[in-house]
């Protein structure tokens, strides 16, 4: 019987409970994944102490993960809960090639480059990569090839953590994303970038997020993030995306 494909969100309860929106964004991909024969598999444990390692950061304990609860995966795609799945969204496993799947971030090439720059400097003795060909870390689509790679990211962690958490706190560049690309470069893995329909990042900036919903007539996959007041907006948007769509 050949292995299912899976959708691994990171689902990890703070204060007791989930954010609404959150559990809003999971519904979105509970749906699509039965539409398709797709697991969904969520993360409601952290593998670390929280203050030991970022959660964000332990998604790239996927494989271990897998092994412990005796999971024969053939593709996974790791997205962010502050997403919304479309469900016409066509089955973008099947566009993959077995590589290493990201979606250009083309957000804000000020907040990319501010952190390509920190990195090579505290961390990567100057090294550097084409811009371009950086994704965002909120949609990575990967297979059992990429066990090593993962090793690598949580040992690059662990090794560097102070410079980690002192560009995190002085620069406001995020959490794995920059040193994820960094490392897929440095590593020579094989990247594929689809298209930004995947994960409409940064929609405000687009102008496509809109009263008129224009955002879900030209893609597929809905990234609620770069968005002014999010703690107001994100959960607004959110609820009306899922009703429009779903409702």
């Amino acid at each position: 019987m050949k292995n299912k494909d899976v959708v691994f969100i990171i689902a990890v309860k703070k204060d007791g409970q989930l954010k609404p929106e959150y559990e809003i964004g999971i519904e979105s991909w509970r749906r699509w994944c039965k539409k398709n024969d797709v697991e969904l598999f969520l993360l409601e444990q952290p593998v670390l102490p929280m203050e030991d390692m970022h959660i964000i950061w332990q998604r790239y304990f996927l494989f271990d993960i897998y092994d412990a609860n005796e999971i024969k995966a053939n593709q996974t795609l790791m997205v962010d809960a502050d997403t919304i799945i479309h469900p016409d969204c066509p089955n973008f496993f099947n566009e993959t090639e077995n590589k290493y799947c990201m979606i250009h971030d083309d957000g804000s090439y000020d907040w990319v480059l501010r952190g390509m720059e920190h990195y090579s400097k505290y961390v990567y003795n100057g090294a550097w990569f084409n811009y371009w060909e950086y994704g965002n870390s909120g949609f990575q689509i990967v297979n059992d090839k990429h066990r090593d790679f993962f090793q690598h990211m949580r040992d690059f962690y662990f090794e560097n953590i102070d410079n980690i958490n002192m560009i995190q706190q002085k620069w406001g560049t995020g959490t794995d994303q920059t040193p994820l690309n960094f490392n897929l470069n440095l590593q020579n893995v094989d990247v594929k970038l689809l298209p930004y329909k995947y994960n409409m990042g940064c929609m405000i900036k687009k102008e496509v997020l809109a009263e008129d919903m224009l955002f879900t007539k030209i893609g597929w996959i809905y990234h609620f993030n770069g968005i002014p007041n999010k703690d107001e907006q994100v959960p607004l948007w959110m609820k009306k995306t899922f009703d429009y769509l779903y409702g």
